[in-house]
């Protein structure tokens, strides 16, 4: 029963005392991804490609919004005068060309959403590249992200992560000469 007691308590001592000497060396890092992702350099070139590769879908949409509202105009105001078919006709072309525009604009969407997820991906990847360098060159044994309820600024590497990223050479433009969807 004693050796039973005495092995208890060296048990007991060594769960006490080992898991702070396990975590004495150990270096951790924190990086608030949103930040990082939000302010890259290269995100804003992304955000400023995305906004010229689909910059004229848009004004066509825009343009075809204010021509079919331009019909709707004139039908409230020429019905009157309007033969009965002219009415009719005028009336199926709207319908229709609401219809088409829905549907552009949803496929603008979708092909929009989809060019973004891609940069996206692309940036995530690239700053995992930079966290990974970072975290092997400073001696990190640990760099933690989402998730995180508190975090020192004094852990904090964000700001080093944005610099290196500030410091990686321009993307080149990958983008196809070809517009989605054709």
């Amino acid at each position: 029963m004693q050796s039973l007691n005495r092995c208890l308590l060296v048990v007991l001592t060594a769960a006490v005392l080992l898991p702070g000497l396990a975590f004495a060396d150990i270096k951790i890092g924190f990086i608030n991804p949103i930040k990082v992702l939000e302010m890259a350099p290269q995100a804003e070139a992304a955000r400023n490609d995305l906004e010229r590769e689909f910059a004229q879908r848009k004004e066509d949409l825009e343009a075809e919004d204010a021509s079919i509202k331009r019909a709707e105009e004139k039908l409230g105001r020429d019905t009157a005068i309007m033969s009965e078919s002219e009415r009719q006709k005028l009336e199926r072309d709207v319908i229709a060309r609401k219809r088409d525009v829905r549907r552009a604009k949803e496929e603008f969407r979708e092909d929009l959403n989809l060019r973004r997820n891609d940069e996206l991906a692309k940036l995530q990847k690239e700053v995992l590249k930079v966290i990974n360098e970072l975290a092997k060159e400073k001696g990190f044994d640990l760099i933690v992200g989402e998730g995180v309820v508190y975090a020192s600024e004094a852990i904090d590497i964000s700001e080093q992560v944005l610099q290196r990223l500030r410091q990686l050479p321009a993307p080149a433009n990958t983008k196809s000469s070809k517009k989605p969807g054709e």
